[in-house]
């Protein structure tokens, strides 16, 4: 079924057969590839590159590009000088260690150092959770539909709340259904069409969290909508993944934490929770909260972390171990998403079911975002605090400024400052475009989107995100804070790292100067065709 390839677009393909341990060396002629090739490998068409320019669709590119900060975390962020350095090391460990022991036991042991770190940084060793590694957070939904069924069986109803600000792709995998015509390791298959033994007996309902006219609904209004949603389901026989939001495309959190503790206390047993915090945009407290409830947790080291796109993962709480570690058994169609190595080491009769070929491109990403991450947990704590706040509030305040950018309001977040820290505060800040009074819709801001993502000397901002029904609805914008801004920012001297940050924020200026800019010449555009057409 799997035709076994790694395919990175106009970088050409890169072959990944299966592990091979009679030939020790052989395997190593991948890893002698060039580090930007490598680094958008074993991933699905969203890496690929275009000619032209040499980034992908997101206007990110695999390896450094100097110029203006990025504001694009929401969505994606280039690889940075440290991320890449710190792939390029990890990639010569590998290959002497490879040489010196085979691929076979040199993957492992790199694999489940990177493993270890993410959980060190992330302060998960107590909890006893582990980490099964992705190429993206959408391939870990996949990842988790498969464990939820293999433990509370079907049928199985899937709940997506914020379903009109999460990937793309999830409303596929929610259905155990294909999400791209090439899948991370590298097999064609047909977008929307069931992935082999997954998509049996699943069904998947969408709780918005917006109206049809783009306008934010009640916390109230979307717990009322889950709970019915899960009651009907389990009322009809089904058991039920909520996946929930913690944060959207737009930094909102939903349903409440009251709202998932009367789910848990009603229905034990029925009812799984996997938490799709992809954006990372939470503190380190409620992340081990989730866990100790029980809740399984999606995540990338991109968005919030700012390391190169993609690389997922799905953290699994301690009290599940055994469940899954019982485990012996996969859907065929499971094989062409994850190889052997994704999944923890302890689990070995369910890791001796998936495929053995090495997946280099995705493991390297990970360890160039941990190069973000790590460096960013080493901040001192009162500092990741002030910065992300002096950051925060001179955006809002540009944008509040600006003529043409109306901002959204700040709902749909309970921010604790015991659990979240520093993430208590707005990181994401969407808004709004008019021109002569009218909103933009989202063609309009898809072309401003791109025109900023195109240009070396403008500062990316995040992908537009519909609010509501139809191309005609009101369309988001977005500038956000990330890891790297912060880190890059610190100094020991406090008067320097206050310098750093006024120059973030002119950098967020410039970004704002230039919307207008683009606006202005549509405006323009738009009134010269008005003109003609008289």
């Amino acid at each position: 079924m799997s035709n076994a390839r790694f395919r990175s677009g106009a970088a050409g393909d890169l072959r990944a057969p299966d592990f091979a341990p009679d030939r020790p060396c052989s395997e190593l002629r991948e890893l002698f590839a060039p580090l930007d090739r490598l680094l958008v490998s074993g991933g699905d068409a969203r890496l690929d590159l275009d000619p032209r320019t040499g980034r992908n669709a997101y206007g990110c590119s695999p390896s450094p590009r100097g110029g203006m900060t990025s504001f694009s975390s929401s969505t994606a962020t280039t690889i940075s000088q440290r991320g890449f350095e710190r792939a390029g090391r990890a990639r010569d460990r590998l290959m002497e260690a490879a040489i010196a022991v085979g691929l076979v036991d040199a993957f492992d042991t790199c694999i489940e150092a990177t493993r270890s770190e993410l959980k060190d940084c992330l302060g998960l060793h107590p909890s006893g959770a582990d980490v099964v590694f992705s190429a993206s957070g959408t391939d870990a939904q996949i990842q988790a539909l498969f464990l939820v069924q293999s433990i509370l069986g079907l049928p199985l109803t899937t709940v997506i709340v914020g379903a009109d600000q999460t990937g793309s792709g999830t409303s596929f995998t929610a259905l155990g259904r294909h999400f791209s015509d090439r899948t991370s390791l590298g097999a064609r298959v047909r977008k929307g069409e069931p992935i082999e033994g997954l998509a049996g007996s699943v069904t998947s309902l969408a709780v918005p969290l917006t109206q049809a006219d783009g306008s934010s609904r009640s916390v109230q209004d979307i717990d009322g909508q889950v709970v019915g949603m899960v009651e009907r389901a389990i009322a009809g026989g089904a058991r039920v993944l909520l996946q929930t939001m913690d944060s959207s495309k737009l930094g909102w959190r939903a349903p409440s934490d009251e709202c998932l503790r009367q789910i848990a206390d009603r229905w034990p047993g029925s009812v799984q929770v996997v938490v799709d915090a992809c954006q990372m945009r939470l503190g380190r407290s409620r992340l081990a909260r989730y866990l100790d409830r029980g809740f399984m947790v999606l995540l990338t080291g991109s968005k919030f972390f700012a390391g190169p796109p993609f690389s997922g993962a799905l953290l699994v709480p301690g009290s599940m171990a055994g469940e899954i570690g019982a485990i012996a058994e996969i859907p065929p169609g499971l094989r062409d998403y994850s190889c052997r190595t994704d999944w923890p080491a302890r689990w070995s009769a369910l890791r001796g079911c998936f495929p053995g070929r090495p997946n280099f491109g995705q493991w390297l990403r990970w360890e160039a975002a941990l190069g973000e991450i790590s460096a960013y947990y080493r901040l001192p704590e009162d500092f990741r605090r002030s910065a992300e706040r002096e950051l925060g509030v001179g955006i809002a305040r540009l944008i509040e400024a600006s003529p043409s950018l109306r901002p959204l309001p700040a709902e749909g977040r309970d921010g604790d400052d015991n659990l979240d820290g520093e993430m208590a505060w707005p990181t994401i800040f969407p808004f709004r475009i008019e021109r002569r009074g009218r909103a933009l819709a989202a063609p309009e801001c898809r072309d401003i989107y791109r025109a900023l993502a195109g240009r070396e000397d403008a500062s990316p901002i995040g992908q537009p995100v519909v609010l509501g029904r139809g191309e005609e609805a009101p369309t988001a914008l977005r500038m956000s804070i990330d890891a790297r801004q912060v880190s890059e920012s610190w100094c020991a001297d406090d008067e320097v790292a206050r310098r750093n940050l006024r120059s973030l924020l002119d950098d967020a200026a410039t970004s704002v100067a230039q919307i207008e800019t683009l606006v202005g010449q549509s405006d323009r555009q738009e009134t010269r065709a008005g003109v003609h057409e008289h």
